[in-house]
Protein backbone atom coordinates (compact mmCIF):
# COMPACT_ATOMS: atom_id res chain seq x y z
CA UNK A 1 0.00 0.00 0.00
CA UNK A 2 3.16 2.77 0.80
CA UNK A 3 4.63 1.67 -2.43
CA UNK A 4 1.60 2.66 -3.83
CA UNK A 5 1.26 5.90 -2.39
CA UNK A 6 4.52 6.82 -3.57
CA UNK A 7 4.53 6.29 -6.64
CA UNK A 8 1.32 8.66 -6.87
CA UNK A 9 3.08 10.98 -4.95
CA UNK A 10 6.28 10.92 -7.77
CA UNK A 11 3.84 11.01 -10.54
CA UNK A 12 2.04 14.41 -9.11
CA UNK A 13 5.37 16.22 -8.58
CA UNK A 14 6.25 15.46 -12.38
CA UNK A 15 2.97 17.20 -13.37
CA UNK A 16 3.49 20.10 -11.57
CA UNK A 17 6.65 20.42 -12.75
CA UNK A 18 6.13 19.64 -16.04
CA UNK A 19 2.79 22.37 -16.18
CA UNK A 20 5.05 24.79 -14.74
CA UNK A 21 7.86 24.69 -17.40
CA UNK A 22 5.20 24.97 -20.50
CA UNK A 23 3.58 28.62 -18.33
CA UNK A 24 7.11 29.70 -18.22
CA UNK A 25 8.36 29.04 -22.07
CA UNK A 26 4.65 30.76 -22.66
CA UNK A 27 5.87 33.86 -21.09
CA UNK A 28 9.10 34.11 -22.64
CA UNK A 29 9.08 35.08 -26.30
CA UNK A 30 12.20 35.56 -26.58
CA UNK A 31 12.73 31.49 -26.10
CA UNK A 32 15.41 29.71 -24.97
CA UNK A 33 17.87 31.87 -25.05
CA UNK A 34 20.89 33.54 -22.35
CA UNK A 35 18.33 35.56 -21.11
CA UNK A 36 16.27 32.34 -19.72
CA UNK A 37 18.63 30.79 -18.06
CA UNK A 38 17.26 28.68 -15.14
CA UNK A 39 18.64 29.30 -11.68
CA UNK A 40 20.48 26.72 -9.84
CA UNK A 41 17.55 24.87 -7.60
CA UNK A 42 17.69 22.48 -5.39
CA UNK A 43 14.96 19.82 -5.47
CA UNK A 44 14.39 16.93 -3.11
CA UNK A 45 12.39 14.48 -3.14
CA UNK A 46 11.66 12.89 0.21
CA UNK A 47 10.57 9.50 -0.62
CA UNK A 48 9.48 8.35 3.07
CA UNK A 49 6.71 10.79 2.98
CA UNK A 50 3.15 9.40 3.63
CA UNK A 51 0.33 11.15 2.69
CA UNK A 52 -3.09 10.24 5.17
CA UNK A 53 -6.25 11.45 4.06
CA UNK A 54 -8.68 11.87 7.10
CA UNK A 55 -11.56 9.28 7.89
CA UNK A 56 -15.11 10.14 6.16
CA UNK A 57 -18.23 9.67 8.01
CA UNK A 58 -20.72 6.73 7.50
CA UNK A 59 -24.37 8.01 7.83
CA UNK A 60 -26.71 5.14 8.18
CA UNK A 61 -29.82 6.31 8.33
CA UNK A 62 -32.23 6.94 5.17
CA UNK A 63 -33.22 10.30 4.10
CA UNK A 64 -36.47 11.58 5.38
CA UNK A 65 -38.85 13.34 3.85
CA UNK A 66 -41.24 15.27 6.53
CA UNK A 67 -44.96 15.33 5.33
CA UNK A 68 -46.77 18.48 5.25
CA UNK A 69 -48.82 19.77 8.18
CA UNK A 70 -52.59 18.62 8.06
CA UNK A 71 -54.23 22.37 8.07
CA UNK A 72 -58.42 22.86 8.69
CA UNK A 73 -59.93 22.99 5.65
CA UNK A 74 -64.24 24.16 5.33
CA UNK A 75 -65.46 22.44 2.08
CA UNK A 76 -68.97 24.29 1.16
CA UNK A 77 -71.60 22.37 -0.86
CA UNK A 78 -74.39 23.87 -2.86
CA UNK A 79 -77.65 22.19 -3.51
CA UNK A 80 -79.50 23.70 -6.68
CA UNK A 81 -82.99 21.96 -7.30
CA UNK A 82 -83.85 21.61 -11.05
CA UNK A 83 -87.08 20.53 -12.54
CA UNK A 84 -88.34 19.87 -15.67
CA UNK A 85 -91.27 22.28 -17.67
CA UNK A 86 -94.27 20.06 -16.89
CA UNK A 87 -96.11 18.85 -20.64
CA UNK A 88 -98.59 16.95 -21.79
CA UNK A 89 -96.98 13.70 -23.35
CA UNK A 90 -98.52 10.48 -23.23
CA UNK A 91 -95.78 7.56 -22.97
CA UNK A 92 -96.98 4.53 -24.50
CA UNK A 93 -94.96 0.95 -24.56
CA UNK A 94 -94.65 -0.43 -28.18
CA UNK A 95 -94.06 -4.04 -27.99
CA UNK A 96 -92.46 -5.07 -31.40
CA UNK A 97 -93.79 -8.50 -32.31
CA UNK A 98 -93.68 -10.61 -35.82
CA UNK A 99 -96.77 -9.92 -38.02
CA UNK A 100 -98.47 -13.16 -38.26
CA UNK A 101 -98.86 -14.81 -41.78
CA UNK A 102 -102.49 -13.68 -43.36
CA UNK A 103 -105.10 -17.00 -43.17
CA UNK A 104 -106.16 -17.87 -47.07
CA UNK A 105 -109.23 -17.35 -47.79
CA UNK A 106 -111.11 -20.55 -47.29
CA UNK A 107 -114.10 -21.74 -49.99
CA UNK A 108 -116.04 -24.32 -48.35
CA UNK A 109 -118.86 -24.41 -51.13
CA UNK A 110 -118.85 -25.35 -54.70
CA UNK A 111 -120.32 -26.74 -57.40
CA UNK A 112 -119.37 -28.88 -60.38
CA UNK A 113 -121.80 -29.75 -63.63
CA UNK A 114 -120.49 -31.29 -66.62
CA UNK A 115 -121.93 -33.15 -69.66
CA UNK A 116 -120.22 -35.97 -71.56
CA UNK A 117 -121.62 -38.72 -73.99
CA UNK A 118 -123.59 -41.33 -73.96
CA UNK A 119 -126.08 -38.72 -72.53
CA UNK A 120 -124.19 -38.82 -69.45
CA UNK A 121 -125.08 -35.83 -66.71
CA UNK A 122 -122.64 -35.16 -64.14
CA UNK A 123 -123.30 -32.69 -61.35
CA UNK A 124 -121.52 -32.70 -57.90
CA UNK A 125 -121.96 -30.00 -54.93
CA UNK A 126 -120.53 -29.78 -51.35
CA UNK A 127 -121.15 -27.31 -48.70
CA UNK A 128 -119.47 -27.15 -45.61
CA UNK A 129 -118.74 -24.19 -43.09
CA UNK A 130 -115.41 -21.92 -42.44
CA UNK A 131 -113.20 -22.34 -40.16
CA UNK A 132 -114.47 -22.83 -36.64
CA UNK A 133 -113.20 -24.99 -33.15
CA UNK A 134 -116.78 -25.18 -31.83
CA UNK A 135 -118.29 -27.20 -34.68
CA UNK A 136 -117.87 -28.89 -38.70
CA UNK A 137 -120.89 -29.21 -40.57
CA UNK A 138 -122.01 -29.91 -43.84
CA UNK A 139 -123.87 -31.36 -47.12
CA UNK A 140 -123.09 -33.00 -50.36
CA UNK A 141 -124.93 -33.49 -53.28
CA UNK A 142 -124.51 -35.56 -56.95
CA UNK A 143 -125.85 -36.97 -59.29
CA UNK A 144 -124.36 -39.15 -62.36
CA UNK A 145 -126.43 -40.91 -65.10
CA UNK A 146 -126.53 -41.67 -68.95
CA UNK A 147 -129.58 -42.17 -70.58
CA UNK A 148 -127.97 -44.57 -72.83
CA UNK A 149 -125.78 -47.78 -72.35
CA UNK A 150 -122.99 -50.06 -74.22
CA UNK A 151 -125.74 -52.25 -74.75
CA UNK A 152 -129.25 -51.62 -76.61
CA UNK A 153 -129.24 -47.68 -75.71
CA UNK A 154 -131.19 -46.83 -72.95
CA UNK A 155 -131.85 -50.25 -72.01
CA UNK A 156 -128.46 -50.00 -70.02
CA UNK A 157 -128.66 -46.60 -68.77
CA UNK A 158 -127.66 -45.66 -65.38
CA UNK A 159 -128.41 -43.15 -62.82
CA UNK A 160 -126.87 -42.35 -59.54
CA UNK A 161 -128.22 -39.95 -57.19
CA UNK A 162 -126.88 -39.00 -53.28
CA UNK A 163 -128.18 -36.57 -50.82
CA UNK A 164 -126.29 -35.80 -47.45
CA UNK A 165 -125.46 -34.25 -44.82
CA UNK A 166 -122.96 -34.19 -41.66
CA UNK A 167 -121.79 -32.35 -39.05
CA UNK A 168 -119.78 -32.88 -35.87
CA UNK A 169 -119.66 -30.58 -32.31
CA UNK A 170 -116.80 -30.12 -30.57
CA UNK A 171 -117.41 -30.22 -26.31
CA UNK A 172 -114.59 -30.30 -23.93
CA UNK A 173 -113.14 -33.40 -24.14
CA UNK A 174 -116.19 -34.85 -26.14
CA UNK A 175 -116.95 -34.79 -29.88
CA UNK A 176 -120.59 -35.71 -30.90
CA UNK A 177 -121.24 -36.10 -34.57
CA UNK A 178 -123.13 -37.79 -37.22
CA UNK A 179 -124.51 -38.32 -40.99
CA UNK A 180 -127.53 -38.65 -42.46
CA UNK A 181 -128.18 -39.77 -46.49
CA UNK A 182 -130.21 -40.68 -48.98
CA UNK A 183 -129.31 -42.25 -52.12
CA UNK A 184 -131.03 -43.63 -55.22
CA UNK A 185 -129.58 -46.17 -57.52
CA UNK A 186 -130.86 -47.11 -60.97
CA UNK A 187 -130.16 -49.52 -63.17
CA UNK A 188 -131.44 -51.96 -66.18
CA UNK A 189 -130.44 -55.75 -66.35
CA UNK A 190 -129.12 -55.31 -69.96
CA UNK A 191 -127.25 -58.54 -69.77
CA UNK A 192 -130.01 -60.48 -71.88
CA UNK A 193 -129.48 -62.83 -74.74
CA UNK A 194 -127.79 -60.35 -77.82
CA UNK A 195 -130.85 -62.13 -79.86
CA UNK A 196 -133.42 -60.01 -78.04
CA UNK A 197 -131.61 -56.64 -78.66
CA UNK A 198 -134.29 -53.98 -79.86
CA UNK A 199 -137.26 -56.66 -78.64
CA UNK A 200 -137.13 -56.05 -74.61
CA UNK A 201 -139.03 -52.89 -72.86
CA UNK A 202 -136.47 -51.15 -70.58
CA UNK A 203 -139.34 -50.66 -68.41
CA UNK A 204 -139.57 -54.53 -67.49
CA UNK A 205 -135.59 -54.71 -66.64
CA UNK A 206 -135.20 -51.85 -64.82
CA UNK A 207 -134.10 -51.79 -61.01
CA UNK A 208 -134.16 -49.35 -58.82
CA UNK A 209 -132.66 -49.14 -55.05
CA UNK A 210 -133.51 -46.67 -52.26
CA UNK A 211 -131.48 -46.29 -49.78
CA UNK A 212 -131.01 -44.65 -46.03
CA UNK A 213 -127.99 -44.43 -43.83
CA UNK A 214 -127.58 -42.60 -40.47
CA UNK A 215 -125.28 -42.50 -37.62
CA UNK A 216 -124.50 -40.70 -34.80
CA UNK A 217 -120.98 -41.39 -32.22
CA UNK A 218 -119.45 -39.99 -29.33
CA UNK A 219 -115.83 -40.40 -28.16
CA UNK A 220 -113.06 -38.71 -26.26
CA UNK A 221 -110.04 -39.58 -28.32
CA UNK A 222 -108.58 -35.91 -27.23
CA UNK A 223 -109.05 -35.88 -23.84
CA UNK A 224 -106.16 -36.94 -22.99
CA UNK A 225 -107.26 -39.63 -20.30
CA UNK A 226 -105.93 -42.60 -19.49
CA UNK A 227 -109.37 -44.23 -21.08
CA UNK A 228 -110.26 -43.70 -24.02
CA UNK A 229 -113.85 -44.56 -26.30
CA UNK A 230 -115.83 -44.16 -28.99
CA UNK A 231 -119.44 -45.63 -29.29
CA UNK A 232 -121.44 -45.20 -32.64
CA UNK A 233 -124.91 -46.13 -33.50
CA UNK A 234 -125.71 -46.75 -37.36
CA UNK A 235 -128.90 -47.50 -39.03
CA UNK A 236 -128.76 -48.90 -42.91
CA UNK A 237 -132.11 -49.54 -44.82
CA UNK A 238 -132.34 -50.57 -48.50
CA UNK A 239 -135.69 -50.82 -50.75
CA UNK A 240 -135.99 -52.28 -54.20
CA UNK A 241 -138.17 -51.59 -57.01
CA UNK A 242 -139.21 -55.88 -56.80
CA UNK A 243 -140.69 -55.08 -53.24
CA UNK A 244 -137.29 -56.15 -51.14
CA UNK A 245 -136.25 -54.53 -48.12
CA UNK A 246 -133.21 -54.82 -45.25
CA UNK A 247 -132.84 -52.66 -42.26
CA UNK A 248 -129.79 -53.22 -40.26
CA UNK A 249 -129.48 -51.61 -36.72
CA UNK A 250 -125.88 -51.64 -35.63
CA UNK A 251 -123.68 -50.38 -31.73
CA UNK A 252 -120.24 -50.25 -32.04
CA UNK A 253 -117.90 -49.62 -29.08
CA UNK A 254 -114.21 -48.81 -29.53
CA UNK A 255 -112.43 -49.03 -25.83
CA UNK A 256 -109.05 -48.47 -24.54
CA UNK A 257 -107.34 -47.98 -20.58
CA UNK A 258 -103.71 -47.16 -20.82
CA UNK A 259 -102.08 -48.55 -17.59
CA UNK A 260 -99.22 -46.73 -18.25
CA UNK A 261 -97.22 -45.49 -21.14
CA UNK A 262 -95.90 -48.86 -22.20
CA UNK A 263 -98.89 -50.50 -21.72
CA UNK A 264 -102.63 -50.57 -22.05
CA UNK A 265 -106.13 -52.85 -22.78
CA UNK A 266 -108.50 -52.48 -25.41
CA UNK A 267 -112.09 -53.91 -25.81
CA UNK A 268 -114.32 -53.84 -28.56
CA UNK A 269 -117.61 -54.97 -29.10
CA UNK A 270 -120.57 -55.01 -32.19
CA UNK A 271 -123.83 -55.62 -31.97
CA UNK A 272 -125.72 -55.32 -35.57
CA UNK A 273 -129.35 -56.85 -36.07
CA UNK A 274 -130.39 -57.67 -39.53
CA UNK A 275 -134.39 -57.54 -41.00
CA UNK A 276 -134.91 -58.71 -44.59
CA UNK A 277 -137.63 -59.14 -46.07
CA UNK A 278 -138.26 -60.53 -49.27
CA UNK A 279 -140.42 -64.01 -50.70
CA UNK A 280 -139.58 -65.23 -46.76
CA UNK A 281 -138.88 -63.09 -43.73
CA UNK A 282 -135.20 -63.25 -42.10
CA UNK A 283 -133.84 -62.00 -39.11
CA UNK A 284 -129.88 -62.32 -38.84
CA UNK A 285 -128.03 -61.43 -35.62
CA UNK A 286 -124.32 -60.36 -35.00
CA UNK A 287 -122.11 -60.33 -31.49
CA UNK A 288 -118.99 -59.67 -31.59
CA UNK A 289 -116.20 -59.05 -27.94
CA UNK A 290 -112.62 -58.52 -28.73
CA UNK A 291 -110.51 -57.86 -25.60
CA UNK A 292 -106.90 -57.76 -25.66
CA UNK A 293 -103.38 -56.58 -23.73
CA UNK A 294 -100.95 -54.48 -25.52
CA UNK A 295 -97.62 -54.20 -24.28
CA UNK A 296 -94.10 -52.36 -25.19
CA UNK A 297 -91.06 -54.23 -24.97
CA UNK A 298 -88.64 -51.60 -26.51
CA UNK A 299 -88.81 -52.14 -29.81
CA UNK A 300 -90.93 -54.78 -29.67
CA UNK A 301 -95.26 -54.34 -29.42
CA UNK A 302 -97.23 -57.54 -28.48
CA UNK A 303 -101.20 -58.05 -28.33
CA UNK A 304 -102.44 -60.52 -27.24
CA UNK A 305 -106.29 -61.13 -27.23
CA UNK A 306 -109.03 -63.49 -28.28
CA UNK A 307 -112.35 -62.52 -30.75
CA UNK A 308 -115.22 -64.35 -29.25
CA UNK A 309 -118.45 -63.94 -32.05
CA UNK A 310 -121.71 -65.09 -32.46
CA UNK A 311 -123.93 -65.60 -35.63
CA UNK A 312 -127.85 -66.54 -36.35
CA UNK A 313 -127.59 -67.60 -39.83
CA UNK A 314 -128.38 -70.84 -41.33
CA UNK A 315 -126.31 -70.96 -44.60
CA UNK A 316 -124.21 -74.00 -45.14
CA UNK A 317 -125.39 -74.92 -41.01
CA UNK A 318 -122.95 -71.95 -40.13
CA UNK A 319 -121.14 -72.56 -36.59
CA UNK A 320 -123.17 -70.52 -34.32
CA UNK A 321 -120.83 -69.69 -31.63
CA UNK A 322 -117.04 -68.97 -32.78
CA UNK A 323 -113.92 -68.18 -30.76
CA UNK A 324 -110.88 -66.79 -32.49
CA UNK A 325 -107.09 -66.19 -30.62
CA UNK A 326 -105.64 -62.62 -31.52
CA UNK A 327 -101.73 -62.19 -31.76
CA UNK A 328 -99.91 -59.80 -32.91
CA UNK A 329 -96.21 -59.30 -32.35
CA UNK A 330 -94.31 -56.10 -34.37
CA UNK A 331 -90.99 -54.62 -34.13
CA UNK A 332 -90.11 -51.15 -34.91
CA UNK A 333 -86.45 -51.71 -35.75
CA UNK A 334 -85.93 -48.17 -37.07
CA UNK A 335 -88.91 -45.63 -35.21
CA UNK A 336 -91.51 -44.55 -37.00
CA UNK A 337 -90.07 -45.17 -40.92
CA UNK A 338 -90.08 -49.29 -40.50
CA UNK A 339 -92.72 -51.70 -38.86
CA UNK A 340 -92.26 -55.44 -39.48
CA UNK A 341 -95.29 -57.64 -37.65
CA UNK A 342 -96.66 -61.08 -37.57
CA UNK A 343 -99.45 -62.80 -36.33
CA UNK A 344 -102.65 -64.86 -36.42
CA UNK A 345 -106.26 -64.17 -35.75
CA UNK A 346 -109.95 -64.90 -37.55
CA UNK A 347 -113.34 -63.04 -37.62
CA UNK A 348 -117.14 -63.03 -38.34
CA UNK A 349 -117.68 -60.36 -40.78
CA UNK A 350 -120.62 -58.76 -41.22
CA UNK A 351 -122.62 -59.13 -44.85
CA UNK A 352 -125.49 -57.03 -45.97
CA UNK A 353 -127.17 -57.10 -49.26
CA UNK A 354 -127.08 -53.11 -48.55
CA UNK A 355 -122.98 -54.17 -49.49
CA UNK A 356 -123.51 -56.74 -52.13
CA UNK A 357 -125.69 -54.55 -53.90
CA UNK A 358 -123.00 -51.78 -54.18
CA UNK A 359 -120.33 -54.07 -54.86
CA UNK A 360 -122.87 -55.99 -57.87
CA UNK A 361 -126.24 -54.07 -58.78
CA UNK A 362 -127.73 -57.01 -61.06
CA UNK A 363 -128.46 -59.29 -58.40
CA UNK A 364 -131.97 -61.65 -58.28
CA UNK A 365 -134.47 -61.34 -55.66
CA UNK A 366 -134.36 -64.03 -53.20
CA UNK A 367 -130.94 -64.30 -52.51
CA UNK A 368 -129.30 -66.14 -49.58
CA UNK A 369 -127.26 -64.19 -47.35
CA UNK A 370 -124.34 -65.20 -45.03
CA UNK A 371 -122.07 -63.49 -42.49
CA UNK A 372 -118.21 -64.29 -43.69
CA UNK A 373 -116.76 -67.10 -40.88
CA UNK A 374 -112.39 -66.03 -41.32
CA UNK A 375 -111.93 -69.39 -39.03
CA UNK A 376 -107.94 -68.79 -39.34
CA UNK A 377 -105.38 -66.51 -40.94
CA UNK A 378 -102.01 -66.23 -40.40
CA UNK A 379 -100.41 -63.47 -41.86
CA UNK A 380 -97.14 -61.17 -42.13
CA UNK A 381 -96.32 -57.59 -43.07
CA UNK A 382 -94.28 -54.45 -43.12
CA UNK A 383 -94.57 -50.60 -43.57
CA UNK A 384 -91.53 -48.67 -44.04
CA UNK A 385 -91.41 -44.68 -45.12
CA UNK A 386 -88.47 -43.38 -47.38
CA UNK A 387 -86.64 -40.47 -47.51
CA UNK A 388 -90.41 -38.97 -46.20
CA UNK A 389 -91.28 -39.15 -49.66
CA UNK A 390 -92.13 -43.08 -50.45
CA UNK A 391 -93.72 -45.14 -48.05
CA UNK A 392 -94.31 -49.09 -48.57
CA UNK A 393 -96.20 -51.29 -47.24
CA UNK A 394 -96.55 -55.03 -47.66
CA UNK A 395 -98.25 -58.06 -46.29
CA UNK A 396 -98.54 -62.11 -46.69
CA UNK A 397 -102.02 -64.17 -45.44
CA UNK A 398 -102.77 -67.71 -45.46
CA UNK A 399 -106.85 -67.36 -44.94
CA UNK A 400 -109.58 -70.21 -44.28
CA UNK A 401 -113.24 -69.21 -44.80
CA UNK A 402 -116.64 -70.43 -44.54
CA UNK A 403 -119.61 -69.12 -46.20
CA UNK A 404 -117.37 -67.20 -48.70
CA UNK A 405 -119.78 -65.69 -51.30
CA UNK A 406 -119.31 -65.73 -54.91
CA UNK A 407 -121.35 -64.65 -57.96
CA UNK A 408 -122.99 -66.53 -60.43
CA UNK A 409 -125.57 -66.29 -63.18
CA UNK A 410 -129.23 -67.40 -62.33
CA UNK A 411 -130.26 -70.54 -63.99
CA UNK A 412 -133.82 -69.04 -64.45
CA UNK A 413 -132.29 -65.31 -66.15
CA UNK A 414 -128.79 -65.20 -67.12
CA UNK A 415 -129.00 -61.72 -66.65
CA UNK A 416 -129.33 -61.77 -63.38
CA UNK A 417 -126.80 -63.16 -60.30
CA UNK A 418 -126.93 -65.18 -57.33
CA UNK A 419 -124.62 -66.08 -54.63
CA UNK A 420 -123.50 -69.31 -54.23
CA UNK A 421 -121.12 -71.34 -51.30
CA UNK A 422 -118.56 -73.21 -50.93
CA UNK A 423 -119.61 -76.63 -49.08
CA UNK A 424 -116.22 -76.58 -47.15
CA UNK A 425 -113.52 -74.59 -46.57
CA UNK A 426 -112.47 -71.99 -49.19
CA UNK A 427 -108.06 -71.55 -48.32
CA UNK A 428 -107.12 -68.12 -49.68
CA UNK A 429 -103.11 -67.23 -50.38
CA UNK A 430 -103.55 -63.38 -50.59
CA UNK A 431 -100.43 -61.22 -51.25
CA UNK A 432 -100.82 -57.25 -51.22
CA UNK A 433 -98.22 -54.69 -51.81
CA UNK A 434 -98.31 -50.79 -52.01
CA UNK A 435 -95.61 -48.26 -52.81
CA UNK A 436 -96.53 -44.50 -53.07
CA UNK A 437 -94.38 -41.21 -53.76
CA UNK A 438 -95.48 -38.22 -52.65
CA UNK A 439 -93.51 -34.85 -52.72
CA UNK A 440 -95.03 -31.96 -51.47
CA UNK A 441 -98.59 -31.15 -52.94
CA UNK A 442 -97.38 -31.58 -56.31
CA UNK A 443 -96.67 -34.79 -57.56
CA UNK A 444 -97.65 -38.24 -56.37
CA UNK A 445 -97.04 -41.75 -57.97
CA UNK A 446 -98.13 -45.03 -56.50
CA UNK A 447 -98.86 -48.70 -57.57
CA UNK A 448 -100.95 -51.35 -55.48
CA UNK A 449 -101.77 -54.38 -56.23
CA UNK A 450 -103.88 -57.37 -54.61
CA UNK A 451 -103.31 -61.27 -55.49
CA UNK A 452 -105.79 -63.96 -54.12
CA UNK A 453 -105.34 -67.47 -54.98
CA UNK A 454 -108.51 -69.74 -53.97
CA UNK A 455 -108.48 -73.08 -53.75
CA UNK A 456 -112.43 -74.45 -53.43
CA UNK A 457 -113.93 -77.16 -52.28
CA UNK A 458 -116.82 -77.65 -54.50
CA UNK A 459 -116.71 -75.14 -56.73
CA UNK A 460 -115.01 -75.51 -59.86
CA UNK A 461 -114.04 -71.78 -59.84
CA UNK A 462 -114.17 -68.94 -57.54
CA UNK A 463 -116.60 -67.35 -59.61
CA UNK A 464 -116.15 -63.49 -60.42
CA UNK A 465 -113.85 -63.32 -58.16
CA UNK A 466 -110.03 -62.32 -60.06
CA UNK A 467 -106.98 -63.45 -59.01
CA UNK A 468 -105.02 -60.36 -59.47
CA UNK A 469 -106.36 -56.55 -59.77
CA UNK A 470 -103.54 -53.75 -60.12
CA UNK A 471 -103.20 -50.44 -60.13
CA UNK A 472 -100.84 -47.53 -61.40
CA UNK A 473 -102.07 -43.69 -60.40
CA UNK A 474 -100.36 -40.40 -60.39
CA UNK A 475 -101.07 -36.77 -59.70
CA UNK A 476 -99.36 -33.51 -60.97
CA UNK A 477 -99.90 -30.03 -59.95
CA UNK A 478 -98.57 -27.70 -62.17
CA UNK A 479 -98.64 -24.57 -60.28
CA UNK A 480 -101.67 -24.59 -58.61
CA UNK A 481 -103.09 -24.04 -61.69
CA UNK A 482 -103.21 -27.12 -63.69
CA UNK A 483 -104.15 -30.40 -62.51
CA UNK A 484 -103.67 -33.90 -63.67
CA UNK A 485 -105.00 -37.38 -62.39
CA UNK A 486 -104.42 -40.28 -64.15
CA UNK A 487 -105.24 -44.19 -63.93
CA UNK A 488 -104.34 -47.23 -65.35
CA UNK A 489 -105.39 -50.13 -63.82
CA UNK A 490 -105.46 -53.93 -64.04
CA UNK A 491 -108.35 -56.46 -63.38
CA UNK A 492 -107.73 -60.53 -64.44
CA UNK A 493 -110.26 -62.58 -65.84
CA UNK A 494 -112.45 -64.70 -63.52
CA UNK A 495 -114.96 -67.48 -64.46
CA UNK A 496 -119.18 -67.24 -65.07
CA UNK A 497 -121.01 -70.92 -65.09
CA UNK A 498 -123.77 -70.44 -67.51
CA UNK A 499 -126.47 -72.87 -67.55
CA UNK A 500 -128.11 -73.40 -71.20
CA UNK A 501 -131.86 -74.17 -72.18
CA UNK A 502 -131.38 -77.69 -72.29
CA UNK A 503 -130.08 -77.86 -69.23
CA UNK A 504 -126.47 -78.41 -69.47
CA UNK A 505 -123.64 -75.45 -68.63
CA UNK A 506 -120.71 -74.29 -69.26
CA UNK A 507 -118.16 -72.08 -67.89
CA UNK A 508 -117.37 -68.65 -69.51
CA UNK A 509 -114.18 -66.76 -68.40
CA UNK A 510 -114.37 -62.84 -68.26
CA UNK A 511 -111.97 -60.65 -70.30
CA UNK A 512 -108.82 -59.08 -68.42
CA UNK A 513 -109.33 -55.81 -68.15
CA UNK A 514 -106.93 -52.86 -69.06
CA UNK A 515 -108.37 -49.23 -68.45
CA UNK A 516 -106.95 -46.16 -68.32
CA UNK A 517 -108.51 -43.02 -67.27
CA UNK A 518 -107.35 -39.16 -66.92
CA UNK A 519 -108.65 -36.23 -65.57
CA UNK A 520 -107.51 -32.46 -65.95
CA UNK A 521 -108.79 -29.57 -64.10
CA UNK A 522 -107.48 -25.61 -65.59
CA UNK A 523 -107.90 -23.18 -62.80
CA UNK A 524 -109.23 -19.79 -64.22
CA UNK A 525 -109.26 -18.18 -61.15
CA UNK A 526 -109.69 -19.09 -56.67
CA UNK A 527 -113.19 -19.58 -58.17
CA UNK A 528 -113.70 -21.04 -61.45
CA UNK A 529 -111.78 -24.11 -63.22
CA UNK A 530 -112.77 -25.83 -65.76
CA UNK A 531 -112.35 -30.05 -65.64
CA UNK A 532 -112.40 -33.00 -68.29
CA UNK A 533 -112.54 -36.41 -67.61
CA UNK A 534 -111.69 -39.41 -69.98
CA UNK A 535 -112.69 -42.91 -69.08
CA UNK A 536 -111.54 -45.82 -70.72
CA UNK A 537 -109.46 -44.57 -73.22
CA UNK A 538 -108.62 -47.75 -74.35
CA UNK A 539 -112.67 -48.06 -75.84
CA UNK A 540 -112.45 -51.98 -75.30
CA UNK A 541 -116.20 -52.87 -73.59
CA UNK A 542 -114.54 -55.07 -71.53
CA UNK A 543 -117.16 -57.81 -69.49
CA UNK A 544 -116.34 -56.80 -65.49
CA UNK A 545 -119.46 -59.54 -64.64
CA UNK A 546 -120.19 -62.14 -67.31
CA UNK A 547 -123.17 -61.13 -69.93
CA UNK A 548 -122.50 -57.59 -68.79
CA UNK A 549 -120.52 -55.66 -71.54
CA UNK A 550 -118.99 -52.07 -70.17
CA UNK A 551 -118.94 -48.83 -71.58
CA UNK A 552 -116.77 -47.59 -74.04
CA UNK A 553 -114.66 -44.26 -74.11
CA UNK A 554 -116.43 -42.56 -71.83
CA UNK A 555 -115.70 -38.24 -71.88
CA UNK A 556 -117.22 -35.56 -69.56
CA UNK A 557 -116.36 -31.77 -69.80
CA UNK A 558 -117.60 -29.04 -67.71
CA UNK A 559 -116.84 -26.29 -65.10
CA UNK A 560 -116.94 -25.72 -61.48
CA UNK A 561 -116.99 -22.73 -58.98
CA UNK A 562 -116.36 -22.13 -55.89
CA UNK A 563 -117.30 -19.91 -52.85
Amino acid sequence: MKKRLKLASLAIVLSVGYSYMNTAQAQNTGGWGEGAKLEDAEIVVEKNRVIELPQAARNFEKFKVNPPEAGARNVRYRFMDYKLPSQDIELQLRVLTIKQDELNKLYGNYLKAGLGNYGTLYLKGYFHNKRSKDSSYGAEVSHVSSSRGPVDRANSGTGNSSLGVHGEGYLQGLTVGGRLNYGRDKYHFYGYSPDLQGLVDKDTIRQVFNRVSADGYLHNHSAGTPFLYKAGVKVDYLKDRYDMSEANLAFKLNSEYGIDTLSGFKVDADLSVVSHKDSANVNRTLFKLAPSYERQLGALKLSLGANIAYTGDTVNDARKFNIYPAVRVGVEPIKNNLLIYAGLGGDLQRVTLYQLTQENPFLAPNVRVADINKGMEIYAGMSANLANYVHLTGRVAYQNFRNLYFYNNSKDDVSKFELVYDDGVTNVLNIYGEAVFNYSDEIRLGLKADYNKYNTASLEQPFHRPELMASVFGTYNFFDKILFNSELYYIGSSFGRIYNPNGTFELRETDNIVDLNLKADYRFSNKFTTFVMANNLFGKKYERFVNYPSKSINLIGGISYSF
